[in-house]
């Protein structure tokens, strides 16, 4: 059975998912072959890998590939794209900038920033990616910004519960929104509870918005509530994390493969690789609390976050 296979090669076959270009195809592919291990377990993927490269390379060049894609479009990395949308200065950069190793500039005057920003953000064994995006505002908003929403996995809006001009500029993320023809986002992050009074403003909130959202309050500032902002994205994305091990083996150690929420045995294999798959007789499947013991399942069987799947050719 091939190793398995690590978070560098995981994220380059979502990226591969979501290609929109043969560019992005391209880069996507040449990404997961430089992240595949090189042994003899991987021989066949290798030669497949290679053979979908080349492939690719010559249906890029009769299409005449030049030049890289939009930089608005941001590839999918981890296990989901989670896009902040909101106001100015409603901090959605601190929040990027307290969870992630990405960087992108914070300052108190609006429009800071101007192209989306992203950085992979840990929960627990895997990484999701955080998206900052400039402000859906009246003053000015970019051109652009319908493309990059419609991409993300999810999106979250970012408010400050310190502004009280940030309820007018609700309704107008709401109505531009509907405009773009995208849903509205489902949580709305009240962020900056660290200041005097942010109670208050959140429980006027809450009172006006009260069945249209859910409501999250952090602090980037001081780290109040960022756990559980990490958590609800993990929830939002829903997908669950297999695990998988050899016959007589401990489960294998490292990246867990990420699946959708509804997902078999069969799909867990088919990310093993896809021969492996069509040979998979059934498989017996642990958990990590240890609430189950090889329990034998056949290639229907939904998997839960946290399965551990033995297979059996």
């Amino acid at each position: 059975m091939p190793a398995n296979l690590g978070p560098d090669y995981l994220a380059a076959e979502e990226e591969f998912r979501h290609a929109e270009s043969p560019f992005e195809r391209i880069d996507a592919l040449e990404k997961m072959y430089a992240a595949l291990p090189k042994h003899k377990g991987t021989e066949k993927l290798q030669a497949d890998l290679k053979r979908r490269l080349s492939q690719a390379r010559k249906d890029g060049q009769k299409k005449g590939v030049s030049h890289a894609p939009p930089f608005y479009l941001v590839p999918h990395e981890g296990a989901g794209q989670v896009a902040l949308v909101g106001p100015a200065n409603s901090g959605k950069s601190s929040l990027v900038r307290a969870l992630t190793h990405a960087h992108p500039e914070v300052a108190p005057y609006p429009f800071t920033t101007r192209v989306p920003q992203p950085g992979m953000m840990a929960f627990e064994d895997i990484q999701i990616q955080l998206l900052d995006l400039p402000p859906v505002a009246a003053d000015f908003t970019e051109p652009w910004m319908p493309q990059a929403l419609s991409r993300a996995s999810e999106c979250l809006l970012v408010v400050d519960v310190d502004d009280p001009d940030d309820l007018s500029e609700i309704d107008y993320v709401e109505e531009r929104l509907a405009e773009w023809k995208l849903s509205e986002p489902r949580v709305m992050v009240a962020n900056k509870m660290d200041q005097a009074g942010s109670q208050g403003n959140l429980d006027v909130l809450q009172e006006l918005y009260s069945g249209r959202y859910e409501f999250l309050p952090v602090s980037a500032q001081s780290g109040e509530g960022l756990p559980a902002f990490a958590r609800r994205c993990f929830e939002l994305l829903a997908v669950v994390r297999v695990y998988t091990k050899a016959p007589g083996k401990k489960a294998e150690s490292g990246a867990p493969y990420v699946l959708p929420h509804g997902a078999t045995v069969l799909d867990a294999a088919r990310h093993v690789h896809k021969d492996f798959a069509e040979q998979l007789k059934f498989a017996r499947l642990f958990h990590k609390s240890g609430g189950l013991d090889g329990l034998m399942v056949d290639r229907s069987h939904e998997v839960q976050d946290g399965d551990i799947l033995e297979f059996h050719i």
